[in-house]
């Protein structure tokens, strides 16, 4: 459910944004959504369509880049995609991991008329 709170938030720039544009109409609005940020884009698009409604984005298209999940072993330095259930490096076998891809959730881009 913290879907409503996270499109509340990011209409509420996008409109901000258009107004300090002089837009008449957002048309697109691009969003990053990491694997491990827990965000649905079909509960955002949900949300979208009725808190939009009756404002310059009511019309906007939302486009999705959704980005893996990618760790760095901290022991070899190698990055690779973070499989769901095998936490550990593939090249050295190590758990010593930092998370460096996948927690995004931001809007690239808004496009306006």
């Amino acid at each position: 459910m913290h879907e409503l709170a996270v499109t509340e938030s990011m209409l509420n720039l996008v409109l901000e944004e258009a107004a300090k544009a002089g837009a008449q109409r957002v048309d697109r609005i691009n969003l990053v959504i990491g694997e491990m940020s827990g965000i649905v884009g079909e509960s955002v698009e949900f949300y979208f369509g009725f808190l939009a409604k009756e404002t310059v984005a009511e019309s906007a298209r939302l486009d999705f880049d959704y980005h893996p999940s990618q760790a760095m072993c901290r022991d070899c330095k190698r990055e690779f995609a973070l499989p769901e259930l095998d936490w550990t490096c593939p090249e050295c076998g190590s758990a010593n991991l930092q998370i460096v891809g996948g927690s995004e959730l931001y809007i690239d881009s808004i496009e306006v008329e």
